[in-house]
């Protein structure tokens, strides 16, 4: 079964937090938007964010980085690490980390995407954390703090008890260019949601997550490195979405199925699968493009869970990953899916 891992202390207000950048300094790059995210850190929250050597430095080494994060979980007065946004290579940061600070003062680590890397070290090291919450994109969102990933930012900060993650009725895939200065008073057009899909909804499964973004997990099962027995996640639910780069439906279903092969995906009674984006400003699509890309998608996941596991409860569709809003969840801690029910309670 999944050990027990450590939930860290709620903040209060006052306190002073971490911002880093494990990947892409997205920060140096474009600051007008980074300032803003702190200073609604600031108004919004009452947290004092506190900037590291590598946080607006562009192409900083995998071992500067490593080192702001064991100095962050070094200082005792810092009492939350947030991702300033995700990236590319934190893989290559992992082995610089010593888990000795981490496991002394453990704390919320907030981000997604490629900052599934460090949320699956800790977990590793046995820690949970929170997927999603990162800074440019949840804080410093140009049209003002989205409702639902606030809420849910909030409560990961906060509090510790229980938050009903529901449909919503229109979300944003498209990017907005952060070199535009509009991107700083607009954000991208919404539309109606997909909603939520269920598969197989008959059982209730209140168990810690595990998951993440799919390509970087795909990494992680091939570096081998913290990756625990698959039998350590047996009972948890997995979280999965794709990033931006939208992988193809045969390419998602290979890697499940590379995850299958190894023993993996029975493990997991209950999977929560993120809306797909199915645009970018590397490669629009039309609308109706986009849903077909995510019903494509759909069905590789379906496909690969009657492959390796086809008694497991899914949910497609749900709002956390590359699209907004996002629900900011629980990683490591529990996420009850209450199949016959429909519903879906994150405890914080």
């Amino acid at each position: 079964m999944a050990p027990a891992l450590t939930t860290p202390p709620k903040l209060r207000p006052g306190d002073r937090v971490a911002i880093v950048s494990p990947s892409f300094a997205a920060p140096g790059a474009f600051p007008a938007v980074h300032e803003q995210a702190l200073r609604r850190l600031r108004t919004e929250f009452a947290l004092e964010p506190v900037e590291y050597p590598t946080t607006r430095r562009l192409g900083a080494s995998p071992a500067d980085r490593a080192a702001d994060l064991m100095a962050a979980y070094a200082d005792p007065t810092i009492r939350a690490v947030l991702a300033t946004i995700g990236g590319d290579d934190q893989i290559t940061v992992l082995p610089h980390l010593d888990p000795a600070p981490f496991r002394a003062d453990p704390k919320p680590f907030f981000g997604y995407s490629d900052n599934t890397n460090l949320l699956n070290w800790l977990w590793a090291h046995g820690i949970a954390g929170y997927h999603g919450g990162s800074t440019m994109v949840h804080l410093a969102r140009g049209a003002g703090l989205q409702p639902v990933s606030t809420r849910s930012l909030r409560a990961a900060l906060f509090t510790t008890g229980d938050l009903e993650i529901h449909p919503v009725e229109r979300f944003s895939e498209e990017e907005v260019d952060w070199a535009d200065p509009a991107a700083l008073t607009g954000s991208a057009p919404q539309t109606h949601s997909p909603g939520w899909v269920w598969h197989r909804p008959d059982t209730v499964v209140s168990a810690p997550t595990w998951g993440g973004n799919l390509e970087i997990l795909h990494w992680n099962l091939a570096v081998n490195r913290w990756i625990r027995p698959v039998e350590e996640y047996a009972g948890c639910v997995l979280l999965l979405e794709t990033s931006e780069e939208m992988p193809s439906a045969e390419d998602v279903y290979r890697m499940l199925r590379n995850a299958g092969e190894r023993g993996l995906l029975r493990q997991f009674p209950a999977v929560l699968v993120g809306t797909a984006k199915g645009t970018s400003l590397a490669e629009r699509r039309a609308p109706e493009e986009r849903q077909a890309y995510r019903d494509g998608q759909r069905e590789a996941v379906l496909q690969a869970l009657s492959d390796y596991h086809p008694e497991a409860m899914a949910v497609f569709g749900v709002d956390f990953g590359h699209t907004d809003p996002q629900w900011v969840l629980p990683y490591g801690g529990r996420i009850t899916v209450d199949g016959p029910a429909r519903r879906i309670t994150a405890h914080y």
